[in-house]
Parts: C-alpha cells; structure tokens; sequence
C-alpha cells in the first residue's frame, strides 16, 4: 500500500484539528458555503463579470483559464483513477461525511486545484485581488477537509496541481499569443 493509499501520521493530526472545528460556530457556518463557492458552475460569471469591468484583461484571463483548466481537468481525473485513495470517511470511523462527494476517491482535492487555478490567474491578472483570492483558495481546501472527504494531502496535492495548471496555461497562452 502506498504512502498515500490510507492516512498517515501528518494527514491524521490535521484532519483531528481541522475536522473537529465544530466547536467554533462560525466554522460550521461558513465553511460548506466556502466548499460550495468552489463548485465549478460558478466559474464562469468570472470572465462574464471581468467584461463588464474590464473587458481588456477579461478575454486573457479567459484565455488563460480555459488553457488551465484543459489541463487541470484530465490530470485531475487521471490521478483519481490511478491513485483510488478511499475519503477519510470511508476509512477512519470518527469521521463523518458532512456532504456527498461526486465520486469515490479523494487525491487529489478537485475543489482546491480549480480555486487555486483561479486563485493564480486571478491574482495575476488582477493583483490588488490577491490576498483575498489566496485565502479563499486556502480556505476552500481547509473546509473540505472539515467536510470529512479529504485528507490534508489531498489538498497539498490540489493545491500543486492547480498551480502547475495555472503556471503552464499562461506558459503555454504566452507561446501562442
């Protein structure tokens, strides 16, 4: 079994930490409406709201999104298949699934590779946006381990593969464009 089949010792201390969060009432408030905003049907009023604001850096951040995610997408779904890390739920008793996930495995976290791919591009194209657009990112793989369906590793994962999508869509729209 590999080093991230089931959940080791790290993935263990801040899963406790971070799913037991309960006590803190504003947690179990905010935090599902934190993993919901990161759900992928929003992400196009992005480019449609940046039209009406500025239509100039609108089209190359949609560009640059539309690269990121053909790349973010397939490799995300590739490392599911190949990995099948079953969710925390499914293999530690004292954790609940506080939602149902879309499909059964949890490396890497879906939620947080899109909203750092979204993070970065936004941050870049928008800077005085990047401290909010960074802890929202932050805060949408926080909360999904809250939710009980995924490991800390998980979302270090979600977060490079975001990242690295992000990285190589405004690579690649450089080469193009």
């Amino acid at each position: 079994m590999g080093l991230l089949q089931n959940d080791n010792y790290i993935d263990r201390v801040y899963l406790d930490i971070i799913f037991n969060l309960d006590e803190k009432r504003i947690c179990s408030s905010i935090l599902p409406w934190i993993s919901h905003s990161a759900n992928g049907y929003y992400y196009p009023l992005i480019p449609l709201i940046l039209f009406f604001i500025d239509p100039v850096n609108a089209l190359s951040f949609l560009v640059s999104a539309l690269f990121a995610f053909a790349i973010e997408l397939p490799a995300y779904k590739i490392i599911k298949r190949c990995v099948k890390r079953f969710r925390p739920y499914e293999v530690n008793k004292n954790i609940k699934n506080r939602i149902m996930p879309s499909d059964r495995f949890s490396l890497p976290s879906g939620h947080t590779a899109a909203a750092w791919v979204i993070a970065i591009l936004v941050a870049l194209h928008y800077p005085i946006l990047i401290i909010p657009v960074f802890i929202w990112a932050t805060l949408v793989g926080v909360s999904r381990v809250y939710l009980g369906v995924h490991y800390p590793t998980d979302i270090f994962a979600g977060i490079i593969l975001g990242t690295l999508s992000a990285v190589s869509s405004i690579l690649i729209k450089g080469q193009i464009f």
